[in-house]
């Protein structure tokens, strides 16, 4: 334990809350996507993942990346933490230079510190084996100086998430399984995670990863040169008044890369730690119905609703009563001027819609 105490004093979360959520219109839109939404109860996703992490971080070690068209809902949702930890990319660069943009903030503060980086909009239940998870992947960075993963066992053979293969199993007497990573997997098709489910040690790649701020950013010089310089140039700049142009210019210019392609693909320090908390990435309007209490028929959903004759459906009404007969398997989903209603199984196709008013400067639904 004296381990994870000192783990957990130099300790620095980052959640990641740039994404557009585009399969969840018409509730998700451009100034408020889906991590702003109170989808299950009355706090956000994002506020679900900030008080997750309060439980062992302080407020003022979690850092928030976010886009600016998302400052003011970011600012209204966030009280809690400093106003200089939310840090604004002017344009979306995928998940690297997203973590590199805040481990530039972080060093300055400990070098030596610990961050872990995490999305903003999953699901996540049994927050004391979470938390215990997360400590004994800190543990494995601050020992090992590995760059560590948290690996979700698999339940059925999923095509949505990519995989992990574990490699040699490193757990000894610690209570949470531990393994050397053999490499990451892009989605496989369903034969392909079928294969990995029968014959065991592939994990699902949570998004969540844990590392020595110092370590990281060796893996970026090391994988990302380019990168890597321009990080250090907008950090000359962080608090002087030329540094939002610096950040402006730069930023846009820098290559956009998954933290998975630029460095966990290619480094050999790599480690999982299995994760056994209820997980969910809440990747459309099905797994949210699949994740929410059913009624007698098998509905879900909230607000006023009137259902007749309907079974297995998610119905969400905002500010009017929706009203759904003779229907099954299908999702109804109000919110303003906007309303969607399509089938179940067609949930990821949701994100079209979007491709298409964007494609019709519709902005006014976006």
């Amino acid at each position: 334990m004296e381990d994870n105490k000192e783990t957990m004093q130099n300790l620095y979360t980052l959640i990641m809350a740039g994404g557009s959520g585009t399969r969840f219109w018409p509730r998700s839109k451009t100034k408020k996507p889906k991590q702003y939404l109170n989808i299950f109860g009355d706090s956000s996703l994002l506020q679900d993942t900030i008080d997750r992490f309060a439980t062992f971080t302080s407020h003022h070690k979690i850092y928030v990346v976010s886009s600016a068209a998302q400052a003011e809902v970011l600012e209204a949702q966030t009280p809690m933490l400093p106003k200089e930890n939310l840090i604004y990319e002017p344009v979306g660069k995928n998940t690297l230079p997203c973590i590199g943009l805040a481990a530039m903030y972080a060093e300055l503060e400990d070098p030596d510190g610990i961050m872990v980086v995490s999305p903003s909009d999953h699901l996540i239940t049994n927050n004391e084996l979470f938390k215990d998870t997360v400590l004994a992947a800190a543990k494995i960075a601050h020992e090992r100086n590995g760059i560590v993963t948290i690996g979700i066992t698999p339940t059925y053979p999923a095509t949505g998430y990519g995989y992990v293969k574990t490699a040699e199993d490193i757990t000894g007497t610690e209570k949470i399984r531990q393994f050397k990573v053999e490499r990451f997997v892009e989605k496989p098709n369903e034969q392909t995670a079928s294969e990995y489910l029968e014959s065991g040690g592939f994990y699902w790649n949570s998004g969540l990863f844990i590392f020595k701020i110092s370590v990281f950013l060796e893996a970026v010089q090391q994988f990302a040169p380019e990168l890597y310089v321009d990080l250090r140039k907008i950090q000359a700049d962080l608090g002087k008044p030329g540094y939002p142009q610096t950040l402006d210019t730069i930023y846009r210019a820098v290559q956009s890369i998954s933290v998975d392609y630029g460095i966990m693909e290619h480094a050999d320090n790599i480690y999982l730690v299995e994760g056994n908390f209820d997980w969910n990435d809440l990747g459309s309007w099905e797994s949210v119905y699949l994740t929410d209490k059913k009624d007698e028929n098998g509905n879900a959903g909230s607000g006023e609703t009137l259902l007749i004759d309907t079974k297995n459906s998610y119905v969400h009404a905002g500010n009017s009563l929706v009203a759904v007969v003779g229907l099954d398997d299908v999702i109804v989903v109000q919110d303003g001027d906007t309303i969607l209603v399509c089938k179940r199984d067609k949930a990821e196709d949701v994100k079209k819609i979007v491709d298409q008013l964007k494609a019709g400067k519709k902005d006014q639904y976006l």
